[in-house]
């Protein structure tokens, strides 16, 4: 077991099982121990790739997005580019170098990195080393100053801790980690109910996730004050629905999400319908969701595909098959999983006049709202 498995099956021990929620914040925000806190997990040598490892023809399109926006929004003399979640920084480092193309753009920004892993924080400096925009870091978007803002947010919402309850006996009971008689960490059901008003079937698992719920209301509350906009991409679902989708990542494949604490990606599919909830009662406005696949060909995947296969002949190969792996349907692509989310506040911005890519809706993705 990790040092971090034996501290938690210690606590455990010593005050009764915890929550999944509980649980899923020690592994990976844990002060000493935390997945996080501890390693770079990006890339061959980490435990998953994201989106900006792919391509950077990713976050170049974010980067051109963001720019267009700013220029809907009045062109505003002070901007707060904020990204939660930014790995290595390469999705930003990459967004910057295209939005030069727009005039005005960089010098009206100031850059703000919410991140919480030492590690990360050091490979972010390197990256935006040069970038020609001041670039400051916090522990959570909440100490960001206020103003108009762009906020971009890449598999930031996945790695949130949720709760499971799951449906036994009449009743929701919810998801806890215990300890099995020989000592080892364990699933069990709490003994007292939980307040879930859905009706359910034996077996039924539901997942919640109060802290993305909450993030995503605080960001709402600020764009409706400030104006601004939110790009939240990540895999997940339209609906909210039942089912179990707490996973561990490591080394690129699947584990046990309880074999070895604090060693482990652990992650939830998105509920986007949730998100899309907190944020229209937070007063700002939700535009239609996207899948990945949509929002990238909309951002102009194809013809940024195009630009560098002939500027470069000998990696024809390469782009391929990352514009395959961004844009995909198939197994191990990204296009159809994964979903793009846009909220948006301020006068600039109304269900009719939206941020580009979100001006009508996606077939692929029916009834989101419900």
């Amino acid at each position: 077991m990790t040092a971090l498995g034996r501290e938690i099956a210690g606590l455990i021990a010593a005050e009764g099982p915890i929550s999944l929620r509980r649980y899923m914040a020690l592994c990976l925000g844990h002060p000493v121990h935390g997945y996080y806190i501890t390693r770079d997990p990006l890339g061959r040598a980490g435990d998953f790739t994201t989106a900006p490892e792919i391509s950077q023809m990713f976050g170049e399109l974010l980067g051109l997005w963001a720019a267009s926006t700013w220029a809907a929004i009045g062109r505003p003399g002070v901007l707060r580019l904020i990204e939660l979640g930014p790995g290595r920084g390469t999705l930003m480092a990459d967004a910057l170098r295209a939005a030069r193309a727009l005039p005005g753009f960089l010098p009206s920004l100031t850059v703000h990195m919410v991140e919480t892993s030492p590690a990360l924080r050091k490979a972010q400096q390197g990256a935006l080393a040069g970038c020609g925009a001041p670039v400051f870091w916090h522990m959570r978007a909440e100490e960001v100053p206020a103003g108009p803002a762009i906020v971009l947010a890449n598999e930031f919402f996945d790695a949130l801790p949720i709760r499971q309850v799951a449906y036994a006996d009449g009743g929701w009971r919810e998801r806890m980690v215990g300890l099995s008689p020989e000592g080892a960490l364990t699933y069990g059901l709490s003994a007292a109910a939980y307040p879930l008003v859905l009706p359910g079937r034996e077996g039924e698992v539901r997942e919640i996730c109060p802290e993305g719920a909450a993030i995503m209301a605080a960001l709402a509350r600020r764009l409706a004050a400030d104006g601004g906009a939110l790009l939240a991409i990540d895999y997940g679902y339209a609906q909210s629905a039942a089912g179990d989708t707490f996973q561990a990542l490591r080394g690129h494949a699947f584990a046990d999400p309880l074999e070895a604490p604090g060693a482990a990606d652990l992650t939830a599919h998105v509920d986007f319908a949730a998100l899309g909830r907190a944020a229209t009662a937070a007063g700002a406005v939700v535009h239609p969701l996207l899948t990945q696949r949509a929002l990238l060909a909309r951002l102009g995947l194809a013809e940024r595909a195009s630009a560098l296969v002939a500027a470069q002949p000998g990696q024809a190969d390469e782009v391929g098959t990352a514009f395959d792996r961004l844009a995909g349907l198939g197994a191990g692509q990204m296009g159809g999983l994964f979903k793009a989310l846009c909220v948006t506040g301020g006068a600039a911005f109304s269900r009719e006049f939206a941020p580009p890519g979100f001006d009508s809706p996606d077939p692929s993705v029916p009834n989101w709202r419900a």
